[in-house]
């Protein structure tokens, strides 16, 4: 039956191909979204943002906090295998 269900899906090909794709973007899009180290420069940038006065501590506050939940989801080991877009 494998022969016969690859002959008849066989018009699907390029789409179960562009999904395939998809699905490689959104990990690496992940990887490097959860990533120890792009996050810590973010921290840092907006660290320097509040310090030149261009933000507020209550936005310093709030997106520190996004940042931090980033780096906690990264040290869990959820980043890359789906753990963030199933929000």
């Amino acid at each position: 039956m494998g022969l016969i269900s690859e002959v008849l899906l066989l018009p699907f090909a390029p789409v179960r191909g562009s999904a395939w794709a998809v699905r490689q973007v959104l990990q690496e899009a992940e990887r490097i979204y959860y990533d120890p180290a792009t996050v810590r420069a973010e921290l840092a940038k907006l660290e320097e943002l509040l310090e030149a006065g261009e933000i507020s501590e209550e936005e310093f506050d709030r997106r520190e906090d996004e940042l931090l939940d980033r780096l906690e989801i990264a040290s869990r080991g959820g980043a890359g295998t789906g753990g963030g877009t199933s929000r």
